[in-house]
């Protein structure tokens, strides 16, 4: 079992989850689409009621949703080979991803946005001022921005865990003061849940980073290997002062519990500021 962070630390980390503003909510293909890669109405739903539960309290949320690929999997029912068959794919479930969250998000009279983005936008200086003043204005207007990689004009191959490298960048970058990541796992654990009966889940990472990140790559596979980019990503901005959440997307109430500074998944520990000791 890695090293526990003391429960002071613990404790003050997730009251300032709970009073964060501004919050980037970062959504997993795995989150949204069900076995045969169909776009899943229910699981979408049940994301923008838990997002609702932020916006009710006030607070401005960015969403970085995946799922693109996955939908139009489902939607034409051609399997990805090439990457030039992915990108194609991604134009196709990226359509259908956004109608769906407009429909849903219509159910709470909330209006959304869509951006697409690559590494390369959020690396160039001016092309990121324009993307933060974009957000800024959104935010200021009520509307939700939704953001996800721009597979089709992207020249690298297509990875796992690209938006959870872009949501970390965001999230420093617009200033947020708090990233919650939603995946199928509701947490980092000793071990993959999905193989060993005995791994149990680390509800707080900060000293103890270290250990964290020498369990989860020994435990990462083909099937579990996109908790490395999560955990990586949630360092990131926990360097930047940010706390950072990893939590199951199926988890009841999942992000009004975050607002309630109940223990939800594992919390990072900002490394510099933000929780007294």
């Amino acid at each position: 079992m890695a090293e526990r962070v003391d429960p002071e630390t613990a404790d003050a980390t997730r009251r300032l989850a709970a009073q964060a503003d501004r919050v980037i909510v970062k959504a997993g293909t795995n989150s949204l689409t069900d076995e045969a890669s169909n776009l899943d109405d229910a699981k979408l739903d049940k994301l923008v009621d838990d997002i609702e539960a932020l916006l009710s309290r006030g607070k401005e949320v960015l969403l970085v949703s995946s799922g693109a690929v996955g939908a139009g999997i489902g939607r034409v029912g051609h399997q990805k080979g090439t990457i030039e068959e992915s990108q194609a794919l991604s134009t196709v479930g990226q359509s259908h991803l956004m109608r769906r969250y407009t429909e849903s998000f219509e159910r709470y009279d909330r209006k959304v946005a869509q951006i697409l983005i690559t590494e390369h936008d959020l690396e160039n200086p001016e092309r990121f001022t324009n993307f933060r003043n974009t957000v800024e204005t959104l935010l200021d207007w009520g509307i939700v921005p939704i953001i996800n990689e721009n597979d089709a004009v992207a020249t690298e191959e297509l990875q796992i865990g690209d938006n959870d490298m872009i949501s970390a960048s965001i999230a420093i970058g617009v200033e947020v003061d708090l990233l919650v990541t939603l995946t199928d796992v509701d947490g980092v654990y000793t071990g993959n849940p999905k193989e060993d009966g005995d791994a149990e889940r680390i509800p707080v990472v900060g000293e103890n980073y270290g250990e964290v990140e020498e369990i989860v790559s020994e435990s990462s596979t083909s099937g579990f290997g996109g908790i490395r980019t999560k955990v990586q990503g949630a360092r990131d901005v926990s360097e930047h002062g940010i706390p950072a959440i990893i939590a199951g997307s199926a988890e009841p109430d999942v992000l009004a519990r975050v607002a309630r500074g109940e223990s939800v998944g594992t919390i990072f520990v900002p490394i510099n500021g933000g929780v007294d000791d």
